[in-house]
């Protein structure tokens, strides 16, 4: 699932000398990704409105650059998000079961136009 976006920007990073940032500088750039995107947030939901002339990003565009920054960290340490993200999907699934209220389950179309048809 994530294994064809860690490769295509592993590709990318690959053409430049530099690489991949350092650890820390990895870590500040998601730090600074996710401030833009609580900016647009706040910005999409009415509560802090942009500043005159201030460009407001979307929260697509922020969640992209996050997500960019991510996949450049998760390679820099050569983690595997497809297996990380099945791994924490089996944690929550197993753990969080009963956490929550299930919603009840609403009959789908056709499971409801058969019951019509009974009735």
């Amino acid at each position: 699932m994530l294994q064809n976006a860690q490769d295509r920007v592993h590709a990318w990073i690959s053409k430049f000398e530099e690489g991949y940032f350092p650890p820390l500088v990895q870590i500040a750039r998601l730090v600074e990704e996710l401030g833009e995107l609580a900016r647009a947030v706040s910005h999409e939901t009415g509560v802090k409105k942009p500043k005159p002339g201030e460009t407001s990003h979307g929260i697509e565009e922020e969640l992209g650059d996050l997500l960019f920054v991510l996949i450049c960290f998760a390679n820099a340490y050569h983690i595997s998000l497809d297996d990380v993200f099945d791994r924490t999907m089996q944690k929550i699934e197993s753990r969080d079961t009963s956490r929550w209220t299930l919603k009840k389950e609403v009959p789908n179309a056709k499971d409801q136009e058969n019951q019509d048809q009974k009735n």
